[in-house]
């Protein structure tokens, strides 16, 4: 026979169990998804990027992304599927806020791009903006500091860019294909 001691955590084994089952039924059937290489459109196996700025934080990042999920990058759009097309490239900042002497206290980053999709001549994504900011406080005590975590900040919204582009590419793949022209 079983001593109650025995029972009783042989019960919380099975109840922590079952919660957890449940909780990752519920999340499986709400649509969530850990973000990894998800699938891109079988059109963008081999693709061209057209890009105004071949040396830009959101160009490299978005290489990266792509490799990741399985496309091959070409150097001609004759040789390619597909052809994203990068007609904007834009970074900078803006002054937020200033003290009572007019000394820039806080700053907003911004990085701008424009993208569109093209697939065996068949436009998949329209031409659209896509923006992300961040802001961040500005101390004249500490320029060097704050000079790399600007760039660092830059750097995050490169990447955050590339993965927003790959998610609506991505989306594109249950949409209606819409002619070029």
């Amino acid at each position: 026979m079983s001593s109650p001691i025995t029972l009783r955590s042989n019960y919380r084994r099975l109840s922590a169990r079952l919660f957890a089952l449940a909780v990752v039924g519920a999340l499986s059937a709400c649509g969530f998804r850990l973000e990894g290489a998800g699938t891109l459109p079988p059109s963008m196996t081999r693709t061209y990027l057209q890009v105004t700025s071949r040396n830009s934080e959101f160009l490299s990042s978005l290489r990266s992304v792509l490799r990741l999920r399985g496309a091959v990058l070409v150097e001609s759009p004759e040789a390619a599927d597909s052809v994203l097309i990068v007609s904007a490239d834009d970074t900078g900042q803006r002054v937020l806020s200033v003290s009572a002497r007019n000394i820039p206290r806080e700053y907003e980053i911004y990085y701008s791009v424009t993208v569109s999709l093209v697939a065996q001549n068949e436009r998949l994504i329209e031409s659209e903006t896509i923006v992300v900011t961040r802001s961040y406080t500005y101390d004249v005590t500490q320029v060097l500091g704050k000079g790399a975590e600007e760039q660092i900040l830059r750097q995050a919204l490169a990447d955050d860019l590339a993965r927003q582009v790959m998610r609506r590419i991505e989306s594109t793949a249950t949409q209606t294909i819409v002619p070029a022209g």
